[in-house]
């Protein structure tokens, strides 16, 4: 009796490690209270400085139901899963040392930021109670969220556009100017708020990878890659949370295969059966709390008689760090990413390392607003984001990889690695760390 009790102690000590791994994970209402609290403080503490740093005094974000905006749905309450028939909402900046005045031209509240300013006994028609609001405030510019290159901030439609400038006549139209640097600064600044809380979701994503690359889940010679990446989905559903694009998992092995490109980035790599001396690799990101992850991690499965991760492997992986670290370190406030794509793929070159960058803004998107740092296919340079400047406080997946020959494998393998990572004043940092070491799969 004594044996069974100490079996049963045991096992729920391991399931309670096991789950305190992925940290105190929010029930849906405590992540409703969470994600409206960032809001709030966000709207109140952090827009008014990027609206005037961008010189617009009134903003529109306009949407109707199941067409949002990308812009929207990071600005809807938690409890809105989508904009209401056409929600229009309005902030008006009322000068230094005033907080911003924000409305909903909407017959009810948007939550708690937004006050609803539209009775429709009194004013029928929605556009002309907006005209009203404009009218009395008398702003200088007028911005809305229309963008030729920069897709989140493109959101405004056609129709919406010409009814706003119809019902505001050609006073008002004339100040109309496009939003696109407050839609991107809004969308790519993260808050103390946010950073507080940001470290515990990329833990839960590595964590997932590191259970995922493990014997718990792989058996060599009959685990396939596909089976790992449906693990993966099946975790993530488990945690309550969600997975914001399709994981994928490639092998690099000992084979006359030479990596491409044209076909690893193009399209999904084809399942494999997962065999001892493979180096895998995953692509992998959550959504919790509005935030997105995106990672790239590797492993190598033991053959028999091996206790560690070859030599040859060990050094591809560090010029993949060094690589990272060429790359963070050019990071300066006001740069380009074309500019820090430049520098840094000339340092690595003259260092030996053959990179490729690709890095990306994240937060509310996975492939957020921001400065683009090169493209898997535009390693020159990429043409208007590409030439957007670096402003502090925004978090980037560090994406990228290094080339090294290896001679025992008689080809180039590539160290594919991303990272989550914070900008600020103080230069780049890991939000939960990096991987420096291959995990091992025995």
């Amino acid at each position: 009796m004594k044996k069974l009790l100490l079996l049963f102690f045991m096992i729920c000590s391991l399931s309670m490690v096991a789950q305190h791994e992925y940290g105190n994970i929010l029930s849906m209402k405590d992540r409703a209270t969470t994600i409206n609290r960032l809001l709030e403080d966000k709207v109140k503490n952090y827009l008014p400085e990027i609206m005037r740093r961008e010189g617009i005094d009134m903003w529109l974000v306009i949407s109707r139901e199941y067409n949002e905006d990308p812009v929207i749905e990071t600005l809807l309450p938690a409890e809105w899963l989508a904009a209401r028939r056409r929600t229009i909402l309005v902030f008006y900046d009322r000068g230094d040392g005033k907080e911003l005045e924000t409305l909903a031209v909407a017959r009810y509240d948007v939550g708690s930021v937004f006050k609803s300013a539209w009775n429709k006994e009194e004013q029928p028609n929605q556009w002309a109670r907006l005209a009203e609001i404009i009218s009395e405030r008398n702003p200088k510019k007028i911005g809305v969220n229309k963008s030729e290159y920069f897709g989140l901030a493109d959101g405004i439609v056609a129709t919406d556009y010409e009814g706003l400038k119809e019902a505001i006549g050609a006073q008002f139209s004339k100040r109309v100017v496009s939003a696109e640097k407050v839609a991107i600064g809004w969308l790519e600044t993260r808050t103390a708020a946010e950073m507080a809380i940001y470290p515990h979701i990329v833990k839960i994503g590595h964590e997932i990878i590191k259970e995922a690359f493990s014997s718990k889940v792989i058996t060599p010679g009959v685990t396939t890659t596909e089976d790992v990446v449906w693990w993966m989905r099946e975790k993530v559903r488990e945690l309550k949370l969600q997975a914001w694009f399709h994981p994928t998992i490639d092998i690099q092995r000992a084979d006359p295969e030479r990596f491409d490109h044209l076909r690893t980035f193009s399209k999904r790599p084809e399942p494999g059966v997962i065999m001892p001396g493979d180096l895998i690799h995953c692509d992998f990101g959550i959504t919790y709390l509005r935030l997105n992850t995106d990672q790239q991690q590797h492993a190598y499965i033991l053959k028999s008689g091996e206790t560690d991760v070859p030599e040859y492997l060990k050094k591809a992986f560090k010029n993949g760090n060094r690589l990272q670290d060429i790359f963070t370190n050019n990071f300066k406030e006001g740069r380009t990413g074309n500019e820090v794509l430049k520098m840094s793929r000339e340092q690595a070159i003259a260092e030996g390392i053959t990179p490729s960058i690709y890095t990306h803004p994240i937060g509310y998107h996975g492939h957020a607003a921001g400065t683009t740092l090169g493209m898997w296919d535009s390693q020159g340079g990429v043409p208007v984001t590409g030439d957007y400047p670096l402003h502090l406080n925004t978090a980037y997946s560090i994406e990228l990889n290094a080339s090294t020959f290896v001679e025992e494998w008689g080809k180039d393998v590539r160290i594919m690695l991303e990272e989550e990572a914070f900008f600020n004043k103080d230069g780049v940092r890991y939000i939960d760390g990096r991987q420096e070491e291959i995990i091992i799969v025995k």
